[in-house]
């Protein structure tokens, strides 16, 4: 499973999938860009290297030798969690300008699952117009949107809600939340 992380608030959305993809299992190859680094310091108490280690391998953003540039490298899917307007905006073009975008390219073009998450709001006319666009080259877009019929009593309740819906796009069967009728 890829996942790339950009530059838009929702660390801890990404880090709660990252946490859930290694309690079941899956085999996780992480690029997350410079912005997305900076949002970790000013969200999280962590360093980099804590977010590196709940993957297998990471990548640099200009890393555009990585496996995960290549259509021949074998993925069961991508998430980009959170998703940055300017990133899925990138996508939903086809600019493929460092290894998270080119990665995501290649998952449209490979016609493997793509999950775009993104957490801005409000959306002005432009950010619509990629997300349509992205959803109409094959992506699903997941707006970090939690439900409340779980009765959430945290954060973390709030957190997990989407990761599950994330998950069960990504065909990873893994119950992290509590589901409609719980």
């Amino acid at each position: 499973m890829v996942v790339g992380i950009s530059g838009a608030s929702g660390l801890p959305y990404a880090l709660d999938l990252l946490s859930a993809l290694k309690a079941a299992g899956v085999e996780v190859h992480l690029v997350a860009t410079r912005g997305a680094l900076e949002v970790l310091k000013s969200e999280t108490e962590l360093k980099p290297e804590a977010l590196f280690a709940l993957a297998h391998r990471h990548y640099r953003e200009d890393e555009l030798a990585a496996p995960i540039a290549s259509g021949s490298f074998a993925t069961r899917g991508m998430v980009v969690v959170p998703t940055s307007q300017t990133t899925l905006a990138k996508i939903a073009a086809g600019i493929a300008d460092n290894l998270l975008t080119r990665a995501a390219f290649v998952h449209l073009k490979e016609r493997r699952p793509l999950v775009l998450v993104p957490r801005e709001t409000p959306l002005p006319l432009p950010a619509l117009k990629a997300m349509l666009d992205a959803a109409e080259a094959g992506a699903v877009i997941l707006p970090a949107s939690p439900g409340f019929y779980h009765r959430p009593r945290s954060v973390e309740d709030l957190v997990r809600f989407v990761t599950q819906r994330i998950l069960d796009h990504l065909g990873v069967p893994l119950e992290w939340a509590p589901r409609w009728g719980d």
